[in-house]
């Protein structure tokens, strides 16, 4: 029987030729994700699993990956005991990719950075964006901390088959108009809950002539429309990326595509011709509009560029095209934050650092900090931020009475400079 790229993939970790939308079934786990937020209960509960009576063993110590990326550095002493917490688990069972101190990258650029995933795997994660990785054609998903420490204890998981929505991608895109803006689109036109436990599969022209990186935004935010997990098939951009992050050529596996006559629960058609640069409103993803279409000016007080949604040196490099040469309005903070360690390094090399630098901008190290209302960037009552992040939920970041509104990295920077929400 037809199915979709997801159908398939799962099919295949649960050894069987087709599973249905909507079947219960146990699927073998090829890597599992936590973070410092998530990581201590998942611990807690993995020793309940295994009880007084027998010792505790983790389904494999390289198939594991823990990333204190979220209150690192310490912002206080409990994120301190909590991450004390945490790596004493990893060290106690020898976890091959743990990250911590300087090699703490944010978990979802970091992942695929390090050729930890791979397309037809399935990924699974402590972590709401765990979807991210969708983008280089495999099944990956968030879950719950105790959902996560069975996987640990077992390498498998329990998962109902989603049913998938294609999405097609059409038209010629628009100046400065990249995979935050299409998806921040798509999630205005299905709504918050229009995916729920359902695939968006993206497919169509605009698809195969984004970049890895614009796809990754894209994967990334399929949870802020409720979707189970954002998935793209692989193609000849996926296969340079894995070749540069693993070192070798991928070989290609042709099953890794939905089948012609492939059942999907809903097929949407968006022209991209008709989006260019959004920005979504508090407090929703979906609050989204064209930037030009905005009725009056809107004055902010921080800029926040970076985090898993568009931390990426790409992302790196489109606000410094913007900012150099100019500074940044001096009644607002311009926060950068490099995805990684090695983004950092890079960005350094091309002279991006310097360039913020000289803007006025402040410069952190690769955390999710301000993302999650964590630390380095916290709003205070009334203020507003403007973000390249994916989430702009009341007290998103910070006092419950501040604003969040979000943008790809290009508009981020103009407003930087403007003191204002502009696109230009």
């Amino acid at each position: 029987m037809n199915q979709t790229i997801t159908q398939k993939i799962i099919a295949r970790h649960c050894k069987k030729n087709f599973v249905e939308a909507g079947e219960f079934v146990l699927a073998k786990v090829d890597f599992a994700l936590s973070n410092d937020v998530t990581s201590p209960l998942a611990i807690k509960q993995f020793y309940k699993i295994f009880g007084e009576d027998k010792r505790p063993k983790v389904f494999d110590r390289t198939k594991v990956a823990i990333v204190l990326d979220h209150f690192t550095p310490n912002k206080d002493i409990n994120s301190a005991q909590q991450n004390k917490f945490t790596s004493e688990f990893a060290k106690k069972f020898k976890i091959k990719h743990f990250y911590d101190g300087g090699c703490v990258g944010v978990e979802h650029a970091l992942l695929p950075e390090n050729g930890l995933v791979k397309p037809g795997d399935i990924v699974i994660g402590a972590d709401s964006h765990t979807c991210t990785y969708g983008a280089l054609g495999l099944f990956s998903t968030g879950v719950g901390s105790t959902d996560l420490a069975v996987v640990w204890a077992t390498g498998n998981v329990w998962l109902k088959v989603p049913e998938t929505i294609k999405i097609i991608y059409k038209g010629k895109l628009n100046k400065n108009v990249f995979g935050k803006d299409l998806i921040l689109a798509t999630i205005k036109k299905i709504g918050v809950d229009g995916a729920n436990y359902k695939t968006i599969e993206l497919t169509g022209e605009v698809i195969k002539k984004l970049s890895i990186f614009s796809r990754f935004t894209m994967t990334n935010m399929a949870i802020e429309c409720g979707a189970k997990n954002g998935i793209i098939e692989p193609d000849e951009t996926t296969f340079e990326y894995l070749e540069q992050v693993q070192g070798s050529r991928f070989k290609v596996q042709s099953w890794l595509k939905s089948d012609k006559g492939a059942k999907y629960c809903d097929e949407i058609e968006i022209d991209c011709s008709k989006i260019y640069p959004q920005v979504a409103l508090p407090h929703l993803p979906e609050n989204s509009v064209n930037v030009r279409d905005l009725e009056k000016k809107i004055y902010i007080d921080q800029v926040v560029i970076g985090s898993c949604t568009n931390g990426w040196l790409e992302d790196l490099r489109l606000a410094a095209r913007v900012l150099k040469g100019k500074k940044v309005n001096r009644s607002v903070r311009c926060l950068i934050f490099p995805a990684t360690p090695r983004i950092y390094m890079q960005a350094l090399k091309e002279g991006l650092i310097e360039t913020f630098l000289n803007s006025g901008c402040i410069i952190n190290p690769p955390t999710c900090g301000p993302c999650l209302g964590g630390h380095l960037g916290i709003l205070a009552e009334g203020e507003k931020s403007l973000a390249t992040t994916n989430r702009n939920f009341v007290g998103r970041m910070g006092h419950i009475k501040s604003e969040v509104y979000l943008s790809n990295p290009v508009v981020a920077a103009y407003s930087a400079v403007r003191g204002y929400i502009s696109e230009s």
